[in-house]
């Protein structure tokens, strides 16, 4: 009987300890750091850097006449490219999310068009416009033009049709993907620019490294 209640004893301790390590490595994720969702954004069509298989997908709902996304791209980007993006870990994911009016939207446009066209144009397209984008306190100033985004398109050295960029801006070609773009900025309550996802969860400060380091090997069950 001793023996009996011996084994009872010691699979209810083992089912104790499950419990906890199960507990111990499920998401605990404080709401102040981000903020989770039931699934993460759908990112077919959206521009993508990166491994398709990676395990996990960081998101960025970027403007690019945002001072602040422009900031985060020179800052925070390099190293998540190098660290993880470039490991294979990451996905990365760029949103259009034109908060700023008609230039952000010629931008976004334009951004669409390179994409459809060449892949590997787009990113340094990318680069290039941020790299454009003049000092903060000239930041309301219109400096997104047809002419501009066709003078950077045509410095990058890959191979992107001018003529077929420039007929996609006139006709505003990609009014639907930027629709769906928006369609997840209200999914996900983006409020702001730039606003970064990783997986499931919004980070509350997009320039929190740290933060984002955790939530990416969280996600990638280290």
């Amino acid at each position: 009987m001793r023996n009996k209640w011996l084994v009872v004893g010691t699979l209810a301790i083992v089912i104790v300890l499950t419990v906890v390590v199960l507990i111990s490595n499920s998401s605990n994720v404080d709401e102040d750091v981000a903020i989770e969702y039931d699934a993460p954004p759908n990112i077919e069509g959206q521009p993508t850097l990166g491994n398709a298989e990676a395990p996990v997908k960081v998101v960025a709902f970027g403007d690019y006449k945002c001072p602040s996304c422009k900031a985060w791209d020179e800052t925070v980007f390099p190293e998540l490219k190098e660290t993880y993006i470039d490991e294979g870990i990451v996905e990365f994911v760029h949103v259009n999310t034109p908060f700023h009016g008609e230039e952000s939207m010629l931008a976004a446009q334009a951004s669409e068009s390179i994409w459809s066209q060449n892949q590997e144009a787009f990113w340094t397209f990318h680069e290039e416009i941020y790299q454009n984008q003049p000092e903060t306190q000239q930041h309301d100033e219109q400096w997104v033009t047809e002419e501009t985004l066709l003078e950077i398109a045509s410095s990058i050295d890959e191979n992107i049709d001018l003529e077929n960029l420039e007929q996609d801006l006139q006709q505003q070609a990609f009014q639907e993907e930027i629709g769906e773009d928006l369609d997840l900025v209200e999914q996900f309550e983006v409020a702001q620019t730039p606003t970064i996802m990783v997986n499931q969860y919004k980070l509350t400060n997009p320039f929190d490294y740290e933060q984002m380091v955790a939530l990416i090997e969280q996600e990638n069950g280290e």
